[in-house]
């Protein structure tokens, strides 16, 4: 079929943008912290440009669907996270010590599961007019519809959730 070696570019280009804006986000908050305010903008500005690049590869290579079907591909990928990825990443950090990576991959496997069923409850309720707010935790990415008085992952203080 012509065009698959493209497809498959546009594919690996959306990852790699879609990665890059997440590593200049971290290196922004970082610059934050260090007062390097100038630097925080430049990482902040490119991160949102590559966000650009990835939305457009993604576009091109018609990965993008109805809002059900998103939900429901949005379903599969953290189901695939909190079932299948990261067990085996979680056991990998404990046999070697790494008690910072298992609560990292823990944290993420316990969020990918709220998303997973938010996600679905999303797809079950989609002409639903009702206005939902959402509030994720800014230490875990745990999700609730409610803020909640602590986070049921990580334990942060509800009032630290922020609201979508």
């Amino acid at each position: 079929m012509s065009g698959d070696n493209t497809l498959d570019n546009l594919m690996k280009a959306f990852a790699g943008e879609a990665q890059v804006n997440r590593k200049y986000l971290a290196y922004a908050k970082k610059a934050e912290k260090e007062g390097k305010i100038n630097a925080a903008k430049l990482f902040r500005a490119t991160a949102d440009a590559e966000t650009l690049h990835a939305l457009k590869h993604l576009e091109v290579a018609g990965k993008i669907g109805s809002t059900a079907d998103n939900l429901k591909d949005a379903v599969e990928g953290e189901t695939y996270e909190y079932k299948d990825m990261y067990p085996p990443f979680i056991k990998t950090a404990e046999a070697e010590s790494n008690r910072a990576a298992v609560a990292s991959f823990t944290f993420a496997l316990k969020a990918e599961e709220v998303h997973a069923r938010l996600f679905r409850e999303a797809l079950d309720n989609l002409d639903s007019t009702e206005e939902i707010f959402y509030y994720l935790c800014p230490v875990c990415g745990n999700i609730e519809k409610a803020v909640p008085e602590k986070c049921s992952i990580c334990g942060v203080p509800g009032s630290k959730f922020i609201k979508y």
